[in-house]
């Protein structure tokens, strides 16, 4: 009985001193894992959205009922190929505005933007590298790019209208240098229209190899323009300008008091034509572009747009954001 008493007495006393003694172990195990263990730092990377709000967006191209590019802002190049539903951004070597992009198939494109600046790809975006092209010592901002065929063209200011017959890797000077920009440029087989500043319109019956200006009333400046075929093509520009031609560009008629709104880009979708522009204005017509009727983007968007091109069942809209625009229904991308 004693014997037990004192066992359980020696026990009692190393419980004593490992409660005494706790407390200064836990301090000591703090003390070496603040001196001797490093932690490591655990960084969760957070990617940017392919498509941002703070994005314009100046110019798209659309190759199938899938495939589409779109160039913008401070070099950003996206790409979709679900009709614009989803989109992914594509590395490329500038911070410049890119204002046009064209592209000749899935895997091979091109874009032209400020400082006379050339990109194109031939691994579907993977990789964009500049291109060779003419020097100045003007500016040379390219407002747009196009592909008729194997030949890409670009036009700017300062008379920029340059040519491509390599996939957009060099180019050449088609018209020498002067005080007046060229905005937009259209071919259909070897027959070639150019349009621009104070109503300026160029025509080209040889591939381009020589420009013969065309005359008209029209003084305003012209955006864009397109042909249905070789005969017929509408123009259009600012202050609600609209030209149309059913003799291959030789004589335009106006089609006036549609709106005041500033008309940024002409397209024809197989069907009818489209023509969008500032402050959510849209124009659309029959094939022979004599019955035009002035509406607005759906839900109030008063955003400027600079392109429209039809991707599957819808259209896709560039300018102060990048948009999905199906029947009534208009979405804005990355919004």
């Amino acid at each position: 009985m004693q014997q037990a008493k004192a066992s359980g007495g020696g026990i009692q006393k190393i419980l004593n001193v490992i409660t005494q003694l706790l407390p200064i172990i836990i301090i000591g195990g703090l003390l070496y894992a603040g001196f001797f263990v490093k932690a490591e730092a655990v960084i969760t990377k957070v990617e940017p959205k392919a498509v941002e709000r703070r994005d314009n967006f100046f110019s798209l191209v659309t190759l199938n009922d899938q495939i589409a590019w779109a160039a913008g802002t401070g070099g950003k190049i996206v790409r979709s190929d679900d009709a614009g539903k989803t989109w992914v951004r594509q590395n490329t070597p500038t911070f410049n505005n890119l204002q046009g992009i064209a592209a000749w198939d899935a895997q091979t494109a091109v874009v032209a933007g400020n400082a006379g600046l050339i990109l194109y790809t031939a691994d579907g975006g993977a990789n964009w590298k500049v291109a060779n092209t003419p020097k100045s010592e003007n500016p040379n901002k390219l407002f747009r790019v196009r592909v008729f065929g194997d030949t890409a063209w670009a036009v700017g200011e300062f008379a920029g209208l340059f040519k491509s017959d390599d996939k957009g890797a060099n180019w050449t000077r088609a018209v020498p240098e002067s005080d007046l920009g060229y905005n937009s440029v259209y071919f259909v087989g070897q027959h070639g229209w150019v349009v621009g500043e104070s109503g300026t319109i160029l025509r080209s019956e040889d591939g381009g190899a020589n420009w013969v200006p065309v005359v008209t009333e029209n003084k305003s400046s012209l955006m864009s323009v397109t042909f249905r075929d070789a005969q017929h093509g509408v123009a259009v520009g600012l202050t609600g300008t609209l030209l149309t031609t059913a003799d291959g560009g030789l004589t335009w008629k106006s089609i006036p008091d549609l709106t005041q709104e500033h008309f940024l880009d002409i397209l024809w979708d197989g069907n009818a034509w489209v023509a969008v522009g500032d402050k959510g204005v849209m124009a659309t017509s029959d094939a022979e572009a004599s019955a035009w009727k002035v509406s607005r983007m759906p839900q109030g968007d008063v955003a400027w747009r600079t392109q429209i091109a039809k991707v599957g069942s819808h259209y896709l809209l560039a300018g102060a954001n990048l948009a999905i625009l199906e029947g009534d229904k208009l979405t804005v991308i990355g919004r």
